[in-house]
């Protein structure tokens, strides 16, 4: 997972790499166990707290939704706007 962590934490610069869940290489050394379990904590706060995103991105893919909204153009309905505004009732942003 500290892989992931100092990639979010420090946008994939080059000169980081990881083997078997450690840090092998990182600019200016190695950082403490202290500084990777902060980033950790932070990167799990992170991925909690946008995790409706990525949620209503998966429900939004589902949906057809140029065809929805072609339909409702042409009917006069609102199927694709209560289609959007059901998945975000579900999955709300904290």
């Amino acid at each position: 997972m500290i892989a992931q962590v100092i990639g979010w934490k420090f946008n994939n610069q080059a000169g980081m790499s990881t083997k078997d869940g450690v840090i092998t290489a990182f600019p200016d050394g190695i950082p403490t166990q202290a500084d990777q379990d902060s980033w950790t904590t932070e990167y799990e706060a992170h991925l909690a707290a946008t995790n409706y995103s990525r949620t209503r991105k998966a429900k939004y893919d589902l949906l057809n939704q140029d065809e929805m909204r072609y339909d409702d153009l042409v009917n006069n309905t609102t199927t694709w706007r209560d289609g959007i505004a059901a998945i975000k009732v579900a999955h709300p942003k904290p």
